[in-house]
């Protein structure tokens, strides 16, 4: 038997919420949307300060610090290289993070959590695009199973929780994102900054021709972090009786996406476009490229009222605007 001692909301003073990963595209995101709620403290934790992966270590701060609310950004992720690099790392950390942060805060008497999972969770042959009911329906992408068990084993996490013990934790799962704060690293960054960071180095060098790998045919759907942090609030948000008439006691997780997506050959002409890239574009169809597609069936979102607003073009303008305007030798040489 788990004993959790039921905290009573606070009658006076904001609402502190913990952001797990505040640090991270997403995390930070949704910490720039936090600020400026004036009924909102915020607490945060790098690293150095909180091991997350470290069962103690959250339990003393969960127990000093003691939560309204609970954002589960934090992750370890990455591309499809580092993924069947790193498989071992990838499940390992995931779920041990996920262990605690979501069973430690449960023990200090935290009522509301919200898990963010990704798309990787549903079948490779899933019918597209991808509804909730989707999942553990047929076997997994191979190139990155691992990350996806751990994330499934999030969703159920929570509504276990939910189940037997009556808390209120939620789960969403977000396509493809991209935004300010993203990897740029050359090996275990995803596509787009991947291709972002490449393409925007063959124009300064003039590259005569740029390696994508893949055949290019395989379709991807994105998501601006912004849209990301602001539809993952709206879910937070809603009251509890919208939520559950649009979720099942055992399907608890809500998708997250734009509903539109584009080919890889499609998305790399875009970003050469936009980084000012003239010269040619090579697919290697001897590399592996993963899921032939993935798009999101967002119409639960929608139904509840939340609907993308940033188009992929103007994402990707802002992101590279953003990347131009870091430290250009720091993320060249990371």
């Amino acid at each position: 038997m788990i004993n959790s001692s039921i905290k009573k909301p606070a009658e006076k003073g904001p609402l502190k919420y913990f952001v797990a990963g505040h640090r991270g595209m997403v995390g930070s995101a949704i910490s720039r949307r936090l600020l400026p709620r004036e009924n909102v403290e915020l607490v945060t934790r790098t690293y150095a300060e909180l091991d997350l992966t470290d069962q103690a270590a959250v339990r003393s701060f969960m127990e000093a610090e003691r939560p309204d609310a609970v954002i589960l950004a934090a992750a370890k992720v990455g591309g499809i290289h580092a993924n069947n690099t790193y498989p071992a790392e990838f499940i390992y950390e995931n779920l041990m993070i996920q262990n605690n942060v979501i069973h430690q805060a449960f023990k200090a008497g935290v009522q509301r959590l919200l898990f963010l999972g990704s798309s990787c969770i549903y079948p490779r042959a899933a019918p597209q695009p991808m509804g909730e009911d989707s999942l553990l329906t047929g076997v997994l992408e191979p190139t990155n199973e691992p990350y996806a068990v751990a994330k499934i084993a999030g969703i159920k996490l929570c509504e276990s929780y939910n189940r037997q013990y009556g808390v209120d934790y939620r789960s969403v799962m977000p396509t493809n994102l991209f935004g300010p704060g993203d990897n740029f690293h050359p090996e275990n960054s995803h596509v787009l900054p991947a291709l972002l960071r490449r393409f925007d180095e063959a124009a300064r060098t003039g590259d005569a021709e740029v390696v994508v790998w893949g055949s290019g045919k395989p379709r991807r759907e994105f998501l601006y972090v912004d849209d990301m942090a602001e539809a993952a609030l709206f879910v937070l948000d809603l009251d509890k009786a919208t939520y559950q008439h649009e979720t099942l006691p055992m399907l608890s997780h809500i998708n997250i996406g734009s509903g539109v997506d584009v080919s890889i050959r499609e998305l790399a002409e875009i970003i050469a476009e936009i980084t000012n890239y003239k010269g040619r574009i090579r697919f290697d169809a001897s590399k592996p490229e993963g899921t032939p597609r993935k798009l999101m069936d967002v119409s639960r979102l929608e139904r509840m009222g939340w609907k993308a607003k940033i188009d992929l073009r103007q994402g990707i303008k802002d992101t590279y605007r953003w990347f131009l305007d870091q430290d250009g030798t720091a993320i060249r040489s990371a």
